[in-house]
């Protein structure tokens, strides 16, 4: 299985923005499709996006939708989040996600290999 490591989190304000990224090593990365996921605390892990493994294809929770934007640079096994116009209830604990073969779902079930995740906290 691929091994995954967030970087990137950290404390900013509102209207502000973070660049995620999560490397990927022990694994073929182009084959698998990648996902972020995140966490507030006393919440459900939920999704936030994905992309395919070609990057042809993304696709976005609604409440980050517009102000999201992910990719991927297969050639340095990496994922980005691009976060801008980060509101308070942004803040999570945010973990990427490697879903070998796998079309790029929103189904977290799918997904076979986590990152630890990197906190972002978002003040008003």
């Amino acid at each position: 299985q691929v091994q995954l490591v967030e970087s990137g989190g950290g404390l900013v304000q509102a209207g502000g923005s973070l660049r995620l990224s999560c490397a990927a090593s022990g694994g073929t990365f182009s084959s698998y499709a990648m996902g972020w996921f995140r966490q507030a605390p006393g919440k459900e892990r939920e999704f936030v996006a994905t992309i395919s493994r070609s990057s042809g294809n993304t696709y976005y929770a609604p409440s980050v939708k517009g102000r999201f934007t992910i990719s991927r640079d297969n050639a340095k096994n990496t994922v980005y989040l691009q976060m801008n116009s980060l509101k308070p209830e942004d803040t999570a604990f945010y973990y990427c996600a490697a879903d070998l073969y796998g079309l790029g779902v929103e189904n977290m079930d799918e997904y076979d290999s986590w990152g630890q995740g990197t906190q972002v906290t978002v003040s008003e």
